[in-house]
């Protein structure tokens, strides 16, 4: 439902599933932040958009009691619409657990180790998965409790026309076209993901000066002053895209990127669905389990006897600043003259 990366990683399954039940009508729920990640999808017959997040801020900051009560009792009017014979929780939390138990359907399944309760919706106990494994791999081993064929996989995200018309005419008019792309998506939600601004200015000013390459920030609106803040510290300026484009726009654009380096946020997952390379830099989270998923990308962490401890604060962020400039310069080169 939510979190650009589970989100991401959601897809190999619909698509999974879609080939094994080639005749099937299968809907989709997913928050609103997310949804761009899977609108317009060929193996999707309908979207159903949860906007939970706007209606809690138009109820407390607006008071906008009875708009948002009828955009609810349409939303769930919609999700009840229809008898499933099957109600798949991905997500295993309480908030996709609750919207479990609305749906009308007679199998109702998800993964072992949810939290917050979800697993009390299902009406089936829950498949075991092993979670030291990939996401990815978690959502296949689902797939193949309901039958499915291990049959190959694309797990891209549909781009339609605008976006790309939108990305072609920014880099064309900067004169992106022919150079050599290095995206860059330095922050983060949690505090202890983040490399120093200081670090990824130094490693951007190489990358221009050593690689000829051009460098490429990205991220939300904001994000905007702390990739302020790195380009301040270049010596040449790149491009900051903070803010400019959308979920399709931004997976396009990493999809005519010859590497993104990146910490463990969802826009990693994204250029790995698009087929760009990763630089992933880890700390407090296990790249095994969340990391870029497949062959042609590259993980950089300290290894340390602390790491990964997930959690959101520490007082010294050592397993972060522990990682180089020129180690991660190293991966970018090989990962570009390969």
């Amino acid at each position: 439902m939510s979190a650009i990366g589970d989100v991401v990683h959601s897809l190999p399954f619909l698509e999974t599933l879609r080939g094994k039940f080639p005749d099937a009508c299968i809907d989709w729920i997913v928050e609103e932040e997310a949804s761009q990640i899977i609108e317009g999808h060929p193996a999707l017959d309908r979207m159903l958009v949860s906007r939970r997040k706007s209606w809690q801020q138009r109820v407390q900051q607006n008071r906008q009691f009875l708009t948002v009560g009828r955009e609810i009792a349409r939303f769930l009017k919609d999700i009840r619409s229809r008898e499933y014979d099957l109600v798949i929780d991905l997500q295993g939390l309480l908030k996709s657990g609750v919207l479990t138990g609305l749906c009308s359907g007679k199998r109702k399944i998800g993964m072992s180790g949810s939290r917050e309760g979800g697993w009390i919706f299902l009406n089936e106990r829950p498949v075991p998965v092993d979670h030291d494994r990939h996401a990815i791999d978690r959502c296949m081993e689902l797939a193949e409790y309901l039958g499915c064929d291990s049959a190959p996989w694309r797990g891209i995200i549909p781009i339609l026309g605008p976006e790309k018309k939108k990305i072609d005419q920014i880099l064309n008019t900067n004169g992106l076209k022919e150079s050599p792309l290095v995206a860059m998506n330095p922050l983060a939600k949690w505090r202890t993901k983040l490399w120093e601004p200081e670090r990824f200015a130094s490693l951007a000013d190489r990358l221009q000066d050593d690689l000829a390459c051009k460098v490429i920030f990205t991220g939300s609106a904001q994000d905007r002053p702390v990739i302020e803040e790195i380009s301040n510290a270049m010596r040449r300026s790149p491009m900051n895209l903070a803010g400019g484009t959308d979920l399709k726009e931004l997976a396009y654009l990493y999809s005519r990127c010859r590497v993104l380096v990146t910490t463990d946020t969802g826009p990693m997952h994204m250029a790995v669905a698009m087929g760009c390379p990763v630089v992933a830099l880890f700390g407090p989270t296990a790249p095994w389990r969340t990391g870029p998923y497949g062959p042609g990308h590259k993980v950089i962490r300290a290894d340390l006897d602390c790491s990964p401890c997930f959690k959101k604060r520490c007082r010294d962020w050592i397993c972060m600043k522990e990682i180089k400039v020129e180690e991660v310069f190293e991966a970018v080169k090989e990962t570009i003259e390969t």
